[in-house]
């Protein structure tokens, strides 16, 4: 029975924190599997406010999703991280133990590899990164697992560029470093990874080949960002962020709660009807 959980409330932090679709994903999962005495809600917290907000939490609590500024912020405050998120120095997923510690993941490694296995795309021989931020890192860390050679990141600064060097050495991963000016050329790899804020892409939609490979872009407001309508529409295969968050959702989902598999399929259409009445 779900009102015999004793750890029953989970949340999603973050600053800013309003447009999160964390809690209809965390609730339409929680609906599905009859966790009904089950809540997920949303609070503003920026890293000068965490400490005093983990300290505050009882017994009750399950877990976290975290988003930006905190998935760094947090780790300190944590019992102990797993290696997927040490590789990347970030957390989005803390789960409190029965004996009361509280454990950090990273979901989003493990939630992009599943949205383009679910679009068939299992192995790359190369792939290209737009934008070098912290998803940027994450892609990285997926690409290790899926991709046999060269990864070319394109970035606007120098320092940028070593920062995405420095996670490829940490990674394994063989990261070659290209201006964003040349950012065009990126469209014709076989993979590309858009980790770039909403509009950033805009100007390469012109440069989309004839036939392109796969897009995946991790934006999902708004949608379909210029570069993925323009990707489509030459029949290329479009991976967007909702698939992310949700792949990413069923795993914090399973984590939380103890129980597997997720309702991936409610748990998405939750999101796209939540999108769809924004």
């Amino acid at each position: 029975m779900a009102s015999a959980d004793p750890r029953h409330r989970a949340a999603v932090l973050g600053s800013p924190i309003a447009h999160s679709l964390s809690p209809v994903l965390h609730r339409a999962a929680y609906a599905e599997l009859g966790l009904t005495h089950w809540t997920y809600d949303r609070f503003e917290v920026d890293e000068a406010g965490l400490s005093a907000f983990m300290e505050g939490l009882d017994s009750t609590w399950a877990g976290l999703s975290l988003t930006m500024p905190l998935k760094r912020a947090i780790i300190p405050l944590l019992d102990s991280i797993s290696e997927t998120a040490s590789s990347v120095e970030a957390v989005n997923t803390v789960v409190f133990t029965e004996d009361g510690r509280r454990t950090g993941d990273n979901t989003d490694i493990p939630g992009m590899i599943a949205a383009l296995r679910e679009r068939g795309v299992e192995k790359t021989d190369s792939a290209a990164v737009l934008g070098a931020g912290a998803t940027a890192s994450s892609a990285l860390a997926a690409l290790s697992e899926i991709c046999t050679g060269p990864v070319t990141a394109y970035v606007r600064s120098k320092e940028r560029g070593q920062e995405m060097r420095g996670w490829g050495e940490c990674l394994g991963v063989d990261v070659r470093i290209s201006d964003w000016a040349e950012a065009g050329q990126a469209l014709h790899a076989p993979l590309v990874v858009a980790t770039t804020p909403a509009g950033a892409t805009d100007a390469l939609t012109g440069a989309v080949p004839d036939r392109p490979g796969t897009l995946f872009d991790v934006l999902y407001e708004p949608w379909p960002t210029g570069l993925a309508a323009a990707w489509a529409a030459r029949n290329g295969t479009v991976v967007g962020g909702l698939d992310l968050l949700v792949h990413q959702a069923v795993l914090q989902v399973e984590q939380m709660t103890g129980r597997a598999p997720a309702p991936l399929v409610a748990m998405r259409q939750a999101g796209e009807a939540a999108l769809a009445a924004r």
